[in-house]
Formats: C-alpha cells, structure tokens, sequence
C-alpha cells in the first residue's frame, strides 16, 4: 500500500519544495486481536498533522501520518463481535479502553492509555504494526495513520456509521466536529441564552461556530483576520464576525460587558490572553487550540478568584465518540450543521505536500485526500 511518511521535523517552507511526506509503499498489515483493517476513502488534512511536520508536536519518528478520515472496513481481527467487512466508520484520535480512570468518569478523549499509546507511536492494543519493505518500524499518527490506502486501528479508534453519509462528509466528524462542537456543548455546556465568542476560523472554529449556533437564544462571535473565513462563519451561524482588532467593539455590540464563553481555536497564549479579558463576571475560557510548548500564559491570576473567571482546557471536545458522532451527525442530517462549507475540495495524495502549505497560509479549511486513482 502506499502510505505517508514523515522521517525529519522542521522540513522548510515551502512544503512543496521541502517535501517532508515521502509517499512510500509499504506492506499491508493485518489485524489483530481487538483491531479492523480499514480501507481509507477520504482523509483530511488538520493542523494537528502540520503541527508534528513543522515541530510543535514532536512525535516518534518516522510516522505514517494523517488522523481524521473515513473508510469502508475490509477485513476484522478477532474478538471483534460488532463490526463487519463493509461497515463504514469514521475514525477517532483518542481510542478509550473503558477502564482507566479517565474512561471510568465518562471522559475517553482524555484515556490514559489511549494517550500512551498515541505518545509511543503504538496502537491501543499492542505495539505499531506498520513496517517498511525492509521490516522497520513505522509509527502510528494518533492511532491511525490515514493517509493510506489501508490503516489497522484498534476497535476502539473506530465509529461505525450508515452507509449513506458520504465519505467526504464523514471524515469530518473525527476531529473537526468532535473538537469544535464538543468544545461547546460538552466543555462549556452552553445554554440557551448565552454569548460566545470563537477566536480561529478553521475547520475546528467553524465547528464550535455551528455548534453554538444550536443552542436556541445564543449570541455568536466569530473572529479571525480573513475576510472569507469571516464570510464563511457568517453563513455557519455567527451573528458577527470581523478581525481580531474588532473583537472588544464586536463583543461591546452584541454581548454587552463580556462575553459569557470564549473559544479560543487558534493555538495562541496571546490570543488565550486577549479572550479573558473579553469575558464577563464568571465567563468561561476553553482552550481548544494546541500551542507551541514553549509559549506561556502570563494573565492576571486576580480574574480568577476574583472574577469567577474559569479557563478549561478541551481536547478532543471532552467527547464521547460513540455517542457524540451519530448526535451530530444527526444534526447535519437535520440541516442544523452545514457542514459541507467547510469542505475546500478533494486532491489525490500525490498532493499532500502542497496542501501543508495551503493550510499553513490558510487558504483552506479543509481539504481532503483521495487515494484510489
């Protein structure tokens, strides 16, 4: 099969040229004990893939990588009871093993051993099973590895849906709308009535846009410094949207003395700063973007205490996949979540590089990849 390969961190701009991805055929593994092998119809590109290429994620190297994709399983490993060839799944970053102590409070997106496995380049069910030709290891990205033709992912890595929503659709369920609406219905819990502000209008932000936006009564303001993805969260639900410089008027405008939860899907301490100020008395910050691991928070801790301010971290959206992906896709099916917007168009994998540097300049939100000719 052909596969994605990153073998260096820190490859030069532009990504075209540089080409950190190395499109290498490898052999198909097969599945083991509590795994599917998954045949990869689309997979999408996400920050979170850029951000081991450029390293601010630093992962074990090389790594086939990709995590956000749908697929059609084609063959299933043993002790697996409720999946069968055929069946179409939606993937998941975060597999939960359903006893640690994450999964036992209801939290899987925050499963240690999922986590570990992630961490190691592994699999939730034993060690990476991708090799190369000469029989060396290949890592596993977030126990998947999508940009593929075929990827082994435990069980647990996997959502199993109807067989009439589309591939390009699906695909988007695994990241984007987990992260960006979870953000919002499961981290902040907001309710009717309230204000929310997102800061980045990626694929993620967007997401958290339309997921606010269901909540009857809301008040939502998008903010990001490109007119078109302005635009965009218009049509997705944001009662205002303009630039970063426009955010205290906009909020001054539709929320009156702050706003009651911010979303801050940039990745930026900066911008995780700017939105606690943006907040009113006992509003709350959720950091969905993933910084660099050297920048810092430098806040004034009396906001706290003080203010009843609350800053709450969220990955994955705090979701639970197997509940949360068919709720929301029954949303889109409903027409609540237009989630085709967000879909800048389809490429063959041979293209992998220079859609890194679109996303990096931003000018898409999300491009998917085919890898059947």
């Amino acid at each position: 099969m052909t596969s994605a390969v990153l073998h260096s961190l820190g490859a030069a701009r532009p990504y075209a040229g540089s080409r950190p991805l190395v499109l290498e055929r490898i052999p198909v593994p097969a599945p083991r004990a509590g795994e599917l092998l998954v045949k990869i119809e689309r997979a999408s590109l996400c920050h979170s893939d850029l951000s081991v290429v450029d390293g601010s994620r630093v992962r074990p190297l090389p790594m086939a990588l990709g995590h956000e994709a749908s697929g059609t399983v084609a063959a299933v490993g043993p002790g697996v009871p409720d999946v069968k060839d055929g069946d179409r799944v939606v993937m998941v970053f975060v597999p939960g093993c359903g006893d640690c102590r994450a999964c036992d409070a209801g939290r899987p997106a925050l499963c240690h051993r999922g986590a570990a496995a992630n961490g190691s380049g592994d699999l939730l069910h034993g060690e990476a099973v991708l090799r190369t030709v000469d029989g060396e290891r290949i890592n596993h990205h977030l126990g998947v590895s999508a940009f593929s033709d075929y990827a082994v992912v435990a069980r647990e890595s996997a959502v199993v849906v109807d067989n009439d929503v589309p591939f390009d659709i699906a695909a988007m369920f695994g990241c984007a709308a987990l992260t960006g609406i979870g953000a919002v219905l499961n981290s902040a819990k907001v309710s009717g009535g309230e204000s929310v502000i997102v800061f980045g209008l990626g694929a993620v932000g967007l997401m958290a846009v339309m997921g606010a936006a269901q909540v009857a009564g809301t008040t939502v303001i998008a903010i990001d410094p490109l007119p078109e993805k302005q635009a965009l969260a218009a049509r997705c639900g944001a009662r205002a949207a303009g630039a970063p410089a426009d955010a205290e008027a906009l909020v001054a405008e539709h929320a009156g003395d702050g706003v009651d939860v911010a979303i801050e899907a940039v990745g930026s301490a900066r911008v995780m700063e700017s939105c606690l100020g943006l907040l009113t008395r006992g509003g709350a910050l959720v950091s969905v973007g993933l910084p660099h691991p050297d920048q810092v928070l430098s806040v004034q801790a009396l906001q706290f205490a003080g203010m009843g301010k609350r800053l709450l971290g969220s990955y994955m959206g705090d979701a639970n996949p197997a509940r949360d992906i068919p709720a929301y896709l029954q949303m889109w099916r409903d027409g609540r979540l237009p989630v085709e917007l967000l879909h800048t168009d389809t490429r063959p994998l041979a293209e992998i590089n220079e859609g890194l540097d679109a996303l990096a300049d931003g000018r898409v939100v999300r491009r998917l990849f085919t890898l059947a000719p």
